[in-house]
Order: structure tokens, then C-alpha cells, then sequence
């Protein structure tokens, strides 16, 4: 037993003194010390001459002895792959393959773009869940059930729960807002939502929003109009022209629709106005007085505006996109011609 810890004491100085400088001298170290005829698994032979009483401390032992040849050659087997690398064909001084620079979504670019508008005049961003329940997405916004409103919109019912819905607008966020927080409230709600409508050029199952809502004391139409004047002489540029006409949604009254002078033609008539001049942006209006009960805020005492309108819409105006359908087909040839923000 002494002989042979001798021997693995001097087997050990053996190994730490092995400083391999290539792969074929690690190769070398691991053939004598770890291969099938190495002087691991000779020395481990040894264990039948030991006396069985001892066999414990010697198995103890030679593990050590085992650990510590195996850990050598794992210190140094990053030269395996220096080797394999080594006449790899490449020449690593020659400048590296270019990687292409992306650019933002158009739709997010846009998007950006609206909510710094807003943003700027005191309106802060709140956002909620893509899946709703009846009540925050249409009977709160005064569409109880069999409402003929629920009709202007097709909507995905959750199988399991047909009182879950996919939100067909971002008011249902409006809903979440007015429920948890008493007014002011000045909010704007970005967010995809959903319609069950057939895919096409003009149309598409899902598309992006954002709503605004202000509530507030003495809160009149004229405040709103001057809040979207603002926003459309920020977006498209101080010689654009708006006009309102009135429109009907169950959650506002009264209601209006705005449109702006058509940016493409100036007014003169193209196929993105329908040769009106004009192209409609978005619909707003007064808060409904039954929407503010149902939040438990007082009509007699609280006002408020409310207006909505489709990223995709604004994002046509801009950049002339007549296809919805190219928005959310990944088309690098498309999406490359925006610029990085």
C-alpha cells in the first residue's frame, strides 16, 4: 500500500509538471496517461494486490490520481481546436461580411410619431389586454346586449368563454382607465385589435389603433377640436386643412368624423381621396353620460372627449401604402425601403 501511494504521489508531480504547447503534445499526454494502455488504467490494476481492509483508502486514492490526470488534459484541450482551426483556409485579417442595417416597422415608425404628438400635450400612454371580456369592450361603452352597434363590428369570441372577446378596439383600455383611476384623466390607448373580416387589400383580421380620452371639468368640443387641429398640423404640416361632419357612436354623442385635405394631391382629387380632396382620419366625439355612470363619474359635474383612429390609416396618407396586406407579410423588399429611425 505504501509503495503504491508512493508511486501516485510521483505520478502526480509527473502530471503537474506537463505543460503541453500544441495539440500533439496534449495528444501525447492523454495516450500515455488516459488512453486504453495508460498509466490510468494500469495503476488501477494494481487495486487486486491491495489488502481488502485498505481497499477503501486505496480506491479513494487512485480516483484522486484519476481527477487529477483528466483535469490536466481539460486545461489544455482548447489546443484540440486551435488545431482543427489552424489551416482552415480563412485568412481572419480580411474585413468581416457585412451585416445589412434594419430599420423600424413602418407602422411602428408611425405609431412612435402619433404617441410624441400626444405625448407633448399632456396625454400619457396606458395600455391593456389583447383579450376582453363583454363588459369592458362593448357594454360599458353603452352597447348592451343585442345593441344594433354590436352589428358595425365582427367580432372573435373566445370558444371556451363566449364572454371573452379579441378587443375589437382599444376603448376597452378607456374601460380599464375610467375603472381604476378618477378623473383627470388624459390617456391615449395604442394597441392592436381585431374584426373578423375577410383579408384584402382594404381590409384585414387585425390592425392597430390608437384612442384618446380626456376627462375633466368644463371639458367642452371645442377643447377636442383643438387637440386634434394640433395633432394634424404636427403630423402632416401646418397647410393642411380639416374639416368635422357629424357621425354617430354609441359611446359619444355628439359624434363627428374628421377628415383632412388629401397630402397626395393637394386637394385636387387622386385615387387615395377618391377625387373628393378629402380623406377621413378618424371619429371622435363627446363622452356619452352613460358611459361616465357606469365608471361611477358624475356627467353633472365631468365632461370629456374622445377620439380614435387606425395606425394603418395614417401610415397609408404618409407613405402612399395602398395594401394592408403588406404590413404583416415580412416582405424584406418592402419593409428595407423605410429608413431607420
Amino acid at each position: 500500500m505504501q509503495s503504491l501511494k508512493e508511486k501516485i504521489e510521483q505520478l502526480k508531480q509527473e502530471i503537474a509538471a506537463v505543460v503541453p504547447a500544441s495539440a500533439d503534445e496534449l495528444e501525447q499526454y492523454r495516450i500515455k496517461f488516459l488512453g486504453t494502455k495508460g498509466i490510468v488504467k494500469e495503476i488501477f490494476g494494481e487495486m487486486k494486490n491491495v489488502p481488502k481492509e485498505l481497499k477503501k483508502e486505496a480506491g479513494q486514492m487512485l480516483n484522486g490520481f484519476k481527477q487529477a490526470a483528466e483535469a490536466k488534459f481539460e486545461e489544455y484541450k482548447y489546443l484540440q481546436n486551435s488545431k482543427a482551426k489552424k489551416d482552415d483556409g480563412i485568412d481572419k485579417t480580411l474585413p468581416g461580411t457585412p451585416i445589412a442595417e434594419g430599420s423600424r416597422h413602418p407602422l411602428r415608425m408611425v405609431e412612435n410619431q402619433m404617441v410624441s404628438i400626444l405625448e407633448k400635450i399632456g396625454f400619457s400612454v396606458a395600455t391593456g389586454p389583447e383579450i376582453e371580456d363583454d363588459w369592458h369592450n362593448f357594454t360599458s361603452l353603452n352597447m348592451p346586449e343585442h345593441h344594433t352597434a354590436r352589428d358595425m363590428q365582427d367580432t372573435f369570441y373566445v370558444q371556451q368563454n363566449p364572454d371573452w372577446v379579441l378587443r375589437t378596439h382599444s376603448s376597452s383600455t378607456q374601460s380599464r382607465v375610467m375603472e381604476q383611476t378618477k378623473p383627470p384623466i388624459r390617456v391615449i390607448c395604442p394597441g392592436r385589435v381585431y374584426r373578423n373580416e375577410t383579408i384584402s387589400a382594404r381590409a384585414h383580421c387585425f390592425f392597430h389603433q390608437i384612442e384618446g380620452l380626456y376627462i375633466d371639468k368644463n371639458v367642452s368640443f371645442a377643447d377636442l377640436k383643438q387637440t386634434l387641429y394640433y395633432f394634424v398640423k404636427e403630423m402632416f404640416g401646418e397647410h393642411t386643412k380639416v374639416r368635422f361632419r357629424p357621425s354617430y357612436f354609441p359611446f359619444t354623442e355628439p359624434s363627428a368624423e374628421m377628415d383632412i385635405s388629401c397630402t397626395v394631391c393637394g386637394g385636387s382629387g387622386c385615387a387615395l381621396c377618391k377625387k373628393t380632396g378629402w380623406v377621413e382620419i378618424l371619429g371622435c366625439g363627446m363622452v356619452h353620460p352613460n358611459v361616465l355612470r357606469n365608471f361611477d363619474i358624475d356627467p353633472d359635474v365631468y365632461t370629456g372627449f374622445a377620439f380614435g383612429m387606425g395606425v394603418e390609416r395614417i401610415t397609408q396618407i404618409k407613405y402612399q401604402v395602398n395594401d394592408l396586406r403588406l404590413y404583416s407579410q415580412n416582405d424584406v423588399r418592402f419593409l428595407k425601403q423605410f429608413q431607420p429611425l
